[in-house]
């Protein structure tokens, strides 16, 4: 103990000491900050490379059988639209949250309010033209083309009747200005493009 409190004391030991740890502190970081830039390169040829896993499921049947259950678009004070692709007044829904398929307004995928270019002025006929299995194709075009920020919000969705409500909501690429519907009458789009910009 005393050999080495005196080998301490001296001025060369505590320089190699200081030395050492330089070195190691040094080593340290260069390894994290490799490891770091590693890891960033991977997670960008990930979302850049690999496509967005499509977890679409059509469901068919008789959507008025009380043992099937549906979702459903929930929000509207007139209409819903189910995740059948029926969309039917509040009145005709059924308990299981299923439209009534047995009442002539029932509507299968219906367009009524929508535009060739995809944009509706009713939230719940968007939901349901969206829901048409021949959109399956524009939907997975749009979410392989959108910017990294829509991709991770529409990777939240489970299926195709989550994407057409999240896609039909009202959303940054529906105004101008951040304070003006690009199209104030259509203004639910499931479409690929946002809506033409109006004239200032």
């Amino acid at each position: 103990a005393v050999l080495w409190r005196r080998l301490l004391r001296k001025r060369w030991v505590l320089g190699v000491v200081l030395g050492l740890s330089l070195v190691y502190f040094i080593s340290s970081t260069f390894k994290q900050e490799e490891r770091m830039v590693r890891d960033r390169s991977l997670l960008q040829v990930q979302e850049h490379e690999q496509p967005i896993m499509w977890k679409v499921k059509f469901s068919s049947g008789n959507s008025s059988q009380l043992s099937n259950q549906c979702r459903n678009s929930v929000q509207g004070k007139l209409l819903i639209t189910d995740e059948l692709g029926y969309i039917c007044e509040r009145k005709d829904l059924l308990v299981n949250g299923c439209c009534n398929v047995h009442v002539p307004s029932t509507k299968l995928y219906s367009c009524d309010s929508c535009l060739p270019n995809g944009c509706c002025s009713i939230y719940e006929f968007c939901v349901s033209c969206c829901l048409q299995p021949s959109k399956q194709h524009l939907l997975e075009r749009f979410l392989n083309r959108a910017a990294i920020a829509f991709q991770n919000l529409f990777m939240a969705v489970e299926d195709h009747f989550e994407l057409c409500l999240a896609k039909c909501r009202t959303s940054s690429q529906s105004v101008q200005h951040e304070n003006t519907y690009r199209d104030p009458i259509a203004k639910y789009c499931y479409g690929e493009y946002p809506p033409e910009l109006l004239p200032v």
